[in-house]
């Protein structure tokens, strides 16, 4: 019974992994679209994901353990050590499990390390556009005429 259960975690743990993943892709598509405007709806729809992650995680190590100690094992057992143990077809669907939560987590570093590189272009980006209007902004003088000013009003797009 305890690797049913495990298994069932791990299932939905696979889950949540593809859900981040597909969020982050999200997340993606509105940085390199330039449209910001939905960018901290996404944000949280990551870090929502990222928490039912977490809370994932407690549950597997609970089931994991159980597992453990049906099968006469040490509690503690990383999955693969569970998977090399695990009778027949256990042993095969924990390491399906496995090779699943290592490719999904390969994936979600690698976009996660694009979107970081994506913001931080766009972060710099408009740091250069806030500099240039700082040093092209201009005023009238008492005659009328057009001058450079040091402390000259600004906008700011608070959208980033």
């Amino acid at each position: 019974m305890g690797l049913m259960q495990l298994s069932d975690v791990l299932w939905q743990e696979r889950h949540l992994l593809e859900l981040l993943l597909f969020k982050l892709e999200e997340e993606q598509m509105i940085l390199t679209s330039g449209r910001t405007r939905w960018l901290g709806h996404a944000t949280r729809e990551v870090e929502t994901v990222l928490d039912q992650i977490r809370d994932s995680e407690l549950g597997r190590t609970v089931e994991s353990e159980a597992a453990a100690i049906e099968l006469g094992l040490d509690p503690g057992l990383s999955l693969l050590s569970l998977a090399q143990q695990a009778p027949a077809p256990w042993n095969e669907l924990l390491h399906a499990h496995r090779e699943a939560f290592v490719s999904l987590t390969s994936e979600i570093v690698e976009l996660a390390n694009g979107n970081r590189e994506l913001l931080a272009i766009s972060h710099r980006a408009a740091q250069e556009t806030l500099m240039s209007l700082q040093e092209s902004v201009q005023t009238y003088d008492g005659q009328g005429m057009t001058a450079a000013t040091a402390g000259s009003a600004q906008l700011l797009d608070r959208s980033f």
